[in-house]
Parts: structure tokens; C-alpha cells; sequence
């Protein structure tokens, strides 16, 4: 008998006298992005072209991961990310997770400094070390890492727009440590499309904003080897209200136009590819997320060998980070998260991911505690020192419902692309408002499910529950604000004026030309030029980007 005479008979004779008995729980069954979920996926149902598509691990097209022993080797890079108030706040956070184990450093900005303003600004009045660290010049950046060996950690700066200057200032502490830039490690967001798309801190029109990018591609090729140039990012797509599909098109969309840009600067696709690097979101829906990461990462490798003919193996993998999903964090039963934040990570960790950031339950209240920070951790250190999911390589492989899952994901992410190209890339598609439209429709339909509780969140739309939140909180003192605007006033009192103004003139003339910017960046930073100063002087010469009314 044939497995699909089996399958066949199995349904008729089995399956379906069930259900008339004892009805399933929803008509349909289907995934966060709208894909049917049968009750079993026959074998006829699989890719005949199965074998193929798995590969091995750390083999074309890396379905099942990115290296050949993946966490048999050693444990993908436990990276809280933290940042609040002051400098030296934040750095005592930080040695204090390094101090729990962590093996990575993710620093979070505040607002002002995600969009290339100083504390002292009129715009940043309120805002000061609110929903991350306060950074305005390389005295605060060297308070950040004091007493952290910048040759021994890995860093992640969640910064885009200004990302060149935050960068140059790490540089810049690193070469005060005595550590040259050749040994440091570590990753800057520096995705502004995204920021175009769901989240706004943008400060320069695209153009500029891709030549800074580029910029940073030709300069660390050079100089700062080990650092991922860039974090093309899924995860805030996702945060917007995309489906799981959908945050694979876009941010693989996104990917595309930036290494265009690279080739159009006149770099080699196998000069730079290597130090791309992704970062997607993990949400609830455990077994579709899973497999969106298998997916991204297969889908990548067939657009670098077929569109971009890659040539070294290091170009086609996709080496992404993760975050747990804030966007389902809830107020209500915050302990709850706890949960919610555990499976997240266990779909990341199945899926392959090369470092992980589990959010904290109390989020959705406030800033997280040290010790909601300290279990956020431990349950990343207890699935992979305790679960046992880290001891086999891509354990899901040939599941059917997982490998259909996969396929379906590739199928319909590959679709969205090329429906981006038709319009022109993904620039053109932020520029008409397609990818935004998109975003907001999926976002739309999530919402009304919720509302006529098609899709629960337990604690919100059912098993609600009256409670007073008695959680310690995490609270920011106001004179963080004040103790910021004096030492910014103390350190623009101490410089040279001519010396600053020669510099940022200097700034000036090559961004009005093609050189690369990075020297001339480290080179105001080392002079204690402030990151507002080096911003509003290429504000003037680029202008500021306004988003279009697309309604």
C-alpha cells in the first residue's frame, strides 16, 4: 500500500468518523500569516524536490543552519539588550549581566541619540535616558564601557540613522583602551529602510542615507573586519503588525537594495556580503516560526548565488540575531510573559538563530528590573544548558509539517519579491507606500480577530482576571536629564571653537563630495565633536527626510 493510499485511508476511516463525533475546535486552522494548517501533512504533500532543499548543515542552501556543528560547537550568543538613563547606569548593568553569564553586549539608545540630537537639545527635552542610555559625545561613550575590555565582548548598537557616528565613537574608546579596531566584534543596526517603513527614527533623505551606509560597508572592510556593517532588520517590520511571511519578503526586499547599493559604490558583492547580518522577530506562533527562520535563511542563499552570483560560501549565509516579540507582551498577568518570552526563544533556537535577546515580563509596564532582566537571561541559559534542544543540529528537520510550513514560507515570501521588483525595488516600494500598506492591512486583520476573539491572548481578550500589578518598577531619575546638560556644557566649554569649526567644516566638504565619511567622522569624535554637532552639520548639507501622506 502506498503511503498516500495510507493517508487516504487513514482520513476516510479514521480521521473523519472522528471529527463527526467530536468536532475540531475551528473550522479553519491556520497560521499568523494566513497559512492552512492540515491536521497531518501526507508525504505526497512534500517537495519532491525535498532532499535538495535540507541539504546539511553549514552546506548550500543552509536550511538547517549556518554552521556544520551549529550548537554542538558552542551556544548561540546570549545578548540582553540594555541601556537606560545615564552612561553609568547602563554600564552597571551591563557588567552586572556579564556578571550572570551573559556573552554579549546589546546597548539600547535613547530617543534624542537614535536621531542624532544631544541631551542639551531644545528637541530632546523629556526624553533624556527614558527609553535607553543617553549618548552625545565619546566622554559618555567611554563611561558606557569602562571597566569592559572591548577586545573580549561582542557589541550590538541597536542605531541606524547616526549609526556612523556611534560607531566611530566605539572605535575611538576602543583605541583609547589600547585595542585596535581590526580586533573588535560586533554589529551596528544601520537599517534605515526599515526605519522609513515601521519605526521613523530616519534623520536624511534615502540617498544620503544609503551613502552613509555604503560608506560604513567600505570602511570596516578595511579597517574593522570582524563587525557586521549592518543588522537588516525584520524584527521592527514585525513589531509594526506584518505577518511572519511578509517580515521574510520585506526585510529580504530591504537586503537586496542595500547590497545593490554596495555594488553600485563599486565594491564586489564577495568584499562585503560577508559582514551583512539579519535580525527577525520571534512570536508565538511556535511551529510557523520556526520555520520562517529555516526559510529566510534558504530563500537568502538562493538570491546570493542566482541574483548577485556570489562566489564565496561566507557571502550566502544568513547569520541573523533574535528578539522575543515585544509587541505580545501584555500588561495584564505580566507573569504570563514569562511564558510567552520562553517558547519565542525555543522557536529561535530551533530555528538556528546566532545570538538571542529574550525580553523581560514586565515590559509592557515599564522599563525592565535587574531581576526580571536576570530570568530573561536564565531562560535562555536554561534552554540551552537544560532542554537538551541544543544537542542535535536542526532537530525539526524532515518534519512534514515543519518542512511544509517552510516551503509554503519560501513560496510566498519569494512571491512578495518579486512583486517588489515589478514595482521598481524596495525603495520604490517604501517610496508609493506598497510595503507600508501592506503592513497595516495585516495589522488591521490581526486586531479585528482579536477583538471578536478568533485569535485569544490570554489575559486580554479571555481568562481575564481583576489584579493589582504589585511588581517592583524600574524608575528613571529626572536629574539624569539636568547631570547630562552639564557635562555637555562643561565639555563644549573646554575645546578649542576653531578647532571644532575646522573640523565640521571639514565634514562639511566631503559630504558634499564622494569621500568616504568614516575618517572624518572618527576623527570629531576623537576631538570631542558631539553627536548633535556632527548630525545638524549634515543636516544642513543633506536636509531632513519628511514621510509622504500616503492616505
Amino acid at each position: 500500500m502506498t503511503d498516500k493510499t495510507q493517508f487516504e485511508n487513514w482520513q476516510e476511516k479514521v480521521y473523519k468518523p472522528a471529527i463527526s463525533r467530536f468536532p475540531e475546535r475551528k473550522e479553519n486552522f491556520k497560521t499568523s500569516s494566513g497559512i492552512p494548517i492540515p491536521a497531518i501533512v501526507p508525504p505526497d504533500m512534500m517537495n519532491q524536490n525535498q532532499e535538495a532543499e535540507l541539504g546539511f548543515p553549514g552546506t548550500y542552501p543552509y536550511t538547517r543552519g549556518v554552521q556544520p556543528t551549529m550548537y554542538r560547537g558552542r551556544l548561540w550568543t546570549m545578548r540582553q539588550y540594555a541601556g537606560f538613563a545615564s552612561a553609568e547606569e547602563s554600564n552597571r548593568r551591563y557588567r552586572f549581566l556579564l556578571d550572570q553569564g551573559q556573552t554579549g553586549l546589546s546597548v539600547a539608545f535613547d530617543l534624542p541619540t537614535q536621531i542624532g540630537y544631544d541631551a542639551d537639545d531644545p528637541i530632546a527635552l523629556g526624553e533624556v535616558g527614558r527609553v535607553g542610555v543617553s549618548i552625545s559625545s565619546i566622554e559618555d561613550m567611554e563611561i558606557l564601557f569602562k571597566d569592559i575590555p572591548l577586545d573580549k565582548v561582542s557589541t550590538s548598537m541597536t542605531i541606524n540613522a547616526p549609526a556612523a557616528v556611534l560607531l566611530a565613537m566605539y572605535i575611538a574608546v576602543a583605541k583609547k583602551q589600547g585595542v585596535p579596531s581590526t580586533a573588535l566584534r560586533g554589529t551596528i543596526q544601520n537599517d534605515i529602510l526599515k526605519e522609513y517603513i515601521a519605526r521613523g527614527t530616519y534623520i536624511y533623505p534615502p540617498k544620503t542615507s544609503m551613502r552613509l551606509i555604503t560608506d560604513t560597508f567600505q570602511y570596516c572592510k578595511q579597517e574593522v573586519p570582524n563587525w557586521n556593517t549592518i543588522s537588516i532588520s525584520g524584527y521592527h517590520i514585525r513589531e509594526a503588525g506584518s505577518t511572519a511571511v511578509q517580515e521574510v519578503a520585506f526585510t529580504l526586499a530591504n537586503a537586496i537594495a542595500y547590497i545593490e547599493a554596495a555594488i553600485k559604490s563599486g565594491m564586489d558583492v564577495d568584499e562585503f556580503a560577508d559582514q551583512l547580518s539579519f535580525f527577525f522577530n520571534a512570536h508565538n506562533n511556535f511551529l510557523e516560526e520556526v520555520a520562517k527562520f529555516r526559510a529566510a535563511r534558504r530563500l537568502y542563499a538562493k538570491i546570493m548565488r542566482e541574483r548577485f552570483g556570489a562566489k564565496s560560501t561566507k557571502s550566502e549565509r544568513l547569520r541573523f540575531h533574535t528578539q522575543t516579540a515585544g509587541s505580545t507582551l501584555t500588561a495584564q498577568q505580566p507573569e504570563n510573559n514569562v511564558v510567552r518570552v520562553t517558547l519565542q526563544a525555543l522557536a529561535a533556537v530551533l530555528g538556528g538563530t546566532q545570538s538571542l535577546h529574550t525580553n523581560s515580563m514586565d515590559e509592557a509596564l515599564w522599563l525592565p528590573t535587574e531581576k526580571s532582566v536576570q530570568v530573561a537571561l536564565r531562560t535562555q541559559q536554561i534552554i540551552g544548558c537544560e532542554s537538551g534542544v541544543a544537542d542535535s543540529i536542526d532537530p525539526f528537520a524532515g518534519s512534514y509539517l515543519v518542512e511544509y510550513l517552510t516551503d509554503e514560507i519560501e513560496r510566498q515570501a519569494a512571491d512578495y519579491i518579486e512583486k517588489i521588483d515589478t514595482i521598481g525595488g524596495a525603495m520604490a516600494a517604501i517610496e508609493t507606500g506598497f510595503i507600508q500598506s501592506e503592513i497595516q492591512e495585516a495589522a488591521f486583520q490581526a486586531q479585528r480577530r482579536l477583538e471578536n476573539e478568533e485569535d485569544v491572548v490570554v489575559g486580554v481578550n479571555k481568562f481575564k482576571v481583576d489584579e493589582v500589578i504589585s511588581l517592583e518598577s524600574q524608575k528613571i531619575d529626572p536629574k539624569i536629564e539636568q547631570d547630562q546638560w552639564q557635562r555637555l556644557a562643561a565639555l563644549r566649554a573646554s575645546r578649542n571653537p576653531e578647532e571644532v569649526n575646522e573640523l565640521l567644516d571639514r565634514l562639511e566638504e566631503a559630504a558634499g563630495c564622494d569621500t568616504n565619511l568614516m575618517p572624518i567622522i572618527i576623527e570629531c569624535v576623537e576631538h570631542r565633536i558631539t553627536l548633535g554637532e556632527i548630525c545638524n552639520r549634515l543636516r544642513e548639507v543633506w536636509g531632513e527626510y519628511v514621510a509622504p501622506n500616503y492616505i
